[in-house]
């Protein structure tokens, strides 16, 4: 039976073709990757990865922050509490000894997972449990110790990130060494707190002065936005794990440090969640780099596994 429309088929005679070995192709067979012998080292097994799509972005950021470091620029690092919780503070303490991390940037919850794991080794509370009885983030010592810093800090005029890690030092935790707050504070790397005023569970403890929290914060975001200014011609942003306050904080500190008449150019940023949401793609990688002969990156994956991987390149990689 014919066809009931009244019209035919597009004729495909004529389609226009080309030899296979004229067109430049994407990918070749010397971007493949290289299978590992079980005597290969980490250093290897990195060069075995293939040249290709994620990995390339790994590469090309360790590659920048390599040059950074050469040429004294500053690496800072914004962090969300998600890249405490999974364990990762000895990575980041290891490229902070090594000039990988010369600033860090931290949503409030970096401060209470941190501060928890010196002074306990543990952290992370079971919010289905302890929300039903009204308990959850009822903690006594987090609370104090927190917000005491942050009335000391505003005291004395200083931060809330440096103020939290010199009352840490004070009380000497048992597990200062994982610390990222007793570490940066001991090698003077400059640790700025960004808060959200009732997100964090010491907000609510009877101890909290909004007014203490709110002036240190402050101090940390001019302190942040010094830290931007020096990005210029070879500085490195990395955000990892904070997809709205951190991105926003820096984006301020861009237009600030550009509204003062600043040059802000050839910067590098970088994004490392295990999703892309909206706030970094736009604040962090692609805004701030763009009509500045900047570059930008976005990798996907968990943090346990992604922030090993760089900092093993950071290490064994060279720089193109």
């Amino acid at each position: 039976m014919p066809s009931n429309y009244d019209l035919n088929p597009l004729s495909l005679e004529g389609v226009k073709t080309y030899p296979l070995a004229s067109r430049r192709s994407k990918v070749t067979i010397a971007d493949f990757s290289q299978p590992c012998s079980e005597q290969s080292d980490l250093c290897e097994f990195l060069d075995r990865l293939p040249n290709i799509l994620a990995v390339q972005s790994l590469r090309g950021l360790a590659t920048q922050m390599r040059k950074a470091h050469e040429r004294k620029k500053p690496i800072i690092w914004g962090l969300g509490g998600h890249v405490i919780k999974t364990g990762l503070a000895p990575i980041i303490i290891d490229l902070l000894k090594r000039g990988f991390v010369t600033g860090i940037a931290a949503n409030g919850s970096v401060l209470v997972h941190d501060a928890e794991i010196a002074l306990l080794g543990s952290t992370s509370e079971d919010v289905d449990v302890t929300l039903p009885e009204g308990i959850f983030g009822g903690a006594e010592e987090t609370g104090q110790l927190l917000n005491l810093a942050a009335r000391q800090g505003f005291a004395d005029g200083i931060g809330l990130g440096e103020a939290l890690g010199r009352a840490l030092k004070a009380m000497n935790p048992p597990h200062r060494d994982v610390s990222l707050l007793c570490i940066a504070y001991d090698a003077k790397v400059p640790f700025t707190a960004h808060l959200t005023i009732g997100a964090d569970i010491t907000h609510f403890h009877r101890t909290v002065d909004g007014a203490s929290l709110g002036a240190t914060s402050h101090t940390d975001f001019r302190l942040l936005a010094e830290l931007v200014r020096q990005m210029d011609d070879g500085g490195v942003y990395l955000n990892v794990g904070s997809a709205v306050v951190l991105p926003e904080v820096f984006l301020k500190c861009v237009t600030l440090v550009r509204n003062l008449g600043y040059p802000l150019t050839n910067i590098t940023t970088a994004n490392l969640d295990f999703i892309q949401s909206y706030r970094p793609l736009t604040n962090v990688v692609r805004r701030p780099t763009e009509h500045s002969a900047g570059h930008g990156y976005s990798i996907t994956g968990h943090h346990e596994l992604t922030i090993p991987l760089l900092a093993a390149e950071l290490i064994c990689g060279k720089t193109n």
